[in-house]
């Protein structure tokens, strides 16, 4: 079964041999909401790349719980292989990108907030 994230992860690029890429359409659905501006250009950007990052640490961390399960099968289970599979620095680094993008993401949403409020009261 196919989860959220993974779909999201792996859209974009089966998605662009259709010309489509669901991020991006939505940054370009945000992008009609703001001002035509160079800081909203520059927001959306940044906004699309946090958010990009921010998937594909998800998704390294999905992988990593998938390898976890597939150590607790029980044609693999052994001592070695839990070891394995617990022993897996890179997902804390990648939690670590996740609560880094997230209070970015934050931070660019109310930023995007504000620049609509702007052009809904001009």
């Amino acid at each position: 079964m196919t989860t959220p994230a993974a779909a999201l992860v792996a859209a974009p690029a089966t998605l662009r041999r259709a010309g489509g890429d669901p991020l991006r359409q939505t940054m370009e659905h945000l992008g009609h909401a703001l001002p035509e501006r160079a800081d909203a250009t520059v927001l959306l950007d940044f906004l699309e790349d946090d958010l990009r990052e921010g998937l594909d640490a998800l998704g390294d961390v999905e992988a990593h719980f998938t390898d976890v399960l597939d150590a607790l099968q029980p044609g693999s289970l052994s001592p070695m292989s839990l070891l394995d599979a617990g022993d897996d620095y890179l997902v804390l680094q990648r939690l670590d990108v996740l609560v880094d993008v997230v209070t970015r993401v934050r931070r660019r949403l109310s930023q995007a907030a504000g620049l609509m409020r702007q052009t809904s009261t001009t």
